[in-house]
């Protein structure tokens, strides 16, 4: 956020510095989420993560199901159970809620940490190739509009460079 605040401060004062100072800077800007949207391995990735996310809904089902089976079973017979046993299965009941919810918060974290996984080196590709276009190119500044908190820019002086950067990428 900082850096943010500081690109915006540092582009500020060389746009209200003067036209002929301001002239030296080439700004430049992209929509990081579109390219994202893009990228071909976007498929790929998406396509682990659903398989990932089925298997665990499944799993997680299984249990729902299993549960359910028990509690039917418990409450058809809570009148006729000694005081021990209707313990025993109200204990197993509470145990298999519990295993439930940890299943379901580390299947959760499981799939945010495979995302972060599968998407970081489409992430570190994509953050390349607007380096490696903003060099080319001369550019001193480029602003993510997905990123930051940019308010306005003035699309006359600064240039899209989502096409620059999908033919660097070879994306159509």
């Amino acid at each position: 956020m900082k850096k943010v605040i500081g690109l915006l401060v540092v582009a500020a004062f060389f746009l209200l510095s003067g036209n002929a100072f301001a002239q030296n800077f080439k700004f430049g800007h992209i929509n990081s989420d579109e390219l994202f949207q893009l990228m071909p391995e976007r498929e790929t990735v998406l396509k682990q993560l659903e398989t990932l996310q089925t298997e665990l809904m499944n799993t997680a089902e299984i249990m729902q199901v299993e549960y359910n089976n028990k509690l039917n079973d418990y409450t058809s017979q809570v009148d006729d159970l000694n005081p021990l046993v209707r313990q025993t299965k109200e204990e197993e009941l509470v145990s298999l809620q519990q295993r439930m919810a940890t299943f379901q918060q580390n299947a959760d974290e499981q799939l945010q940490q495979e995302q972060m996984t599968l998407t970081q080196p489409i992430l570190q590709r994509a953050d390349k190739a607007i380096k490696d276009v903003a060099m080319e190119n001369n550019f001193t500044y480029i602003f993510d509009l997905a990123r930051g908190p940019i308010l306005y820019f003035d699309e006359k002086q600064s240039e899209d460079i989502l096409p620059l950067v999908k033919a660097k990428l070879g994306i159509e």
